[in-house]
């Protein structure tokens, strides 16, 4: 057998091939990063917000406020959808730096889309809520703090969703600035056996209760019901509307 030797082809080509990734290994992506400092963040567009989200034997319930304020200082804008729908029957609220708030929306919305496509089904609430703290807890989305709502075969489910990536399910949650407020309201109001249309009333009461004390909440009331035939979202500037 003929041994190569130090100059020959074979150990050049060897050689070149060293420094180049293994052809066998799976390709790993990774995140985006950034350089932004925690000065520049002070001063990015924010949510501010009250987020709420109930669970009833029909379905589930999101309500938000509809401001956005620069470091809860200047209102930037006063008809701010802060929930979206993400999948087929389940929704997520935006809370948080706005551009960070939108990229993880986008981001989940894609990987939901995916596993549809490749799998020819829907994914579970629960394998989107662990796949929602996996982005949070691994990727760059500034102090965001989510409600996660939907509907599957197993019911209804709500999750918040934490900065560090922690998942929680509950009956009913809130989160952001004026989450104290809009609790206060909740554990009085909350019923186990609520209908869908009385959770829509203590949820914008909730959002109603925020936006009188909490500077970073305001402008009216986003309602998104989800049942297992879909997701309905509707702006109100005006709370008589709703209640």
């Amino acid at each position: 057998m003929h041994t190569p030797t130090n100059d020959s082809d074979f150990s050049r080509t060897v050689e070149q091939l060293a420094d180049e990734p293994n052809p066998y290994e799976p390709e790993v992506g990774s995140l985006p990063e950034n350089d932004l400092t925690q000065a520049d963040l002070e001063n990015v567009n924010k949510t501010g917000t009250t987020t709420i989200g109930i669970s009833t034997a029909d379905g589930v319930v999101i309500a938000t406020d509809m401001r956005a304020s620069l470091g809860g200082r200047f209102v930037s804008n006063k008809n701010v959808q802060k929930v979206e729908r993400i999948h087929p029957t389940a929704a997520l609220t935006l809370v948080g730096s706005v551009g960070g708030a939108q990229s993880f929306i986008s981001t989940l919305r894609a990987e939901v889309n995916l596993y549809e496509a490749r799998r020819g089904e829907n994914m579970s609430i629960e394998a989107l809520a662990t796949l929602a703290g996996n982005f949070a807890r691994g990727g760059p989305f500034f102090a965001i703090h989510p409600i996660l709502g939907g509907v599957d075969d197993e019911g209804s489910h709500v999750y918040s969703i934490d900065p560090a990536g922690g998942v929680m399910e509950d009956d009913y949650t809130v989160t952001g600035s004026g989450m104290q407020l809009a609790y206060g309201h909740l554990e009085q109001a909350y019923e186990p056996d609520m209908s869908t249309e009385e959770a829509k009333t203590v949820a914008a009461r909730g959002i109603k209760s925020a936006v009188e004390r909490d500077t970073g909440s305001g402008n009216g009331v986003f309602l998104c019901e989800i049942t297992d035939e879909g997701v309905d979202i509707h702006g109100h500037h005006d709370f008589d509307d709703v209640l």
